[in-house]
């Protein structure tokens, strides 16, 4: 089986609205907004789950046991290269903005959604956006903290 490479294979939406998050309907993937092209190339920050341990031994054990616990993600953001003129993703994901972020990988980001992909969807509110400091030979960047705010499906299927 070949491996896959990832560039250019990262597909990234900013959803107004999803009414089932593990069935996002091609109206609601094509009403949102394209983010990976403005995102620079590590600009998904923490869209990965950590799952916690829970201590599941007994005072009478000779081994330390574990338990699956809680899922987290830690210090999710995206991060955007500023735009001139019109700069969409920096006048709509504004402090308390809530929507859906739409991730899929595996597939050119250039290919339209279309039914039976398989993506990750998180229910999201926008914290406030972070001008970064500005470096020399760069372009000027910012941040937007993600508050996944309800469970994400991580094994969601395009409708």
């Amino acid at each position: 089986m070949p491996d896959i490479v990832a560039d250019a294979k990262t597909r990234v939406s900013w959803l107004f609205s999803c009414v089932n998050p593990a069935l996002p309907t091609l109206t609601e993937l094509n009403a949102g907004i394209l983010l990976h092209s403005l995102l620079t190339p590590d600009g998904l920050i923490g869209f990965a789950p950590t799952t916690a341990d829970v201590p599941s031994d007994a005072l009478d054990g000779e081994y330390d046991t574990v338990d699956v616990g809680r899922i987290t993600f830690s210090g999710t953001m995206l991060r955007f290269k500023k735009q001139s003129g019109t700069d969409t993703p920096y006048a709509t994901l504004v402090k308390g903005a809530t929507g859906f972020i739409a991730i899929r990988r595996s597939i050119a980001a250039s290919t339209a959604w279309a039914s039976a992909q398989a993506l990750r969807v998180f229910p999201a509110k926008c914290g406030e956006t972070s001008d970064l400091p500005l470096e020399k030979n760069t372009m000027e960047k910012y941040e937007v903290p993600i508050k996944i705010y309800q469970a994400p499906n991580l094994r969601a299927v395009v409708a």
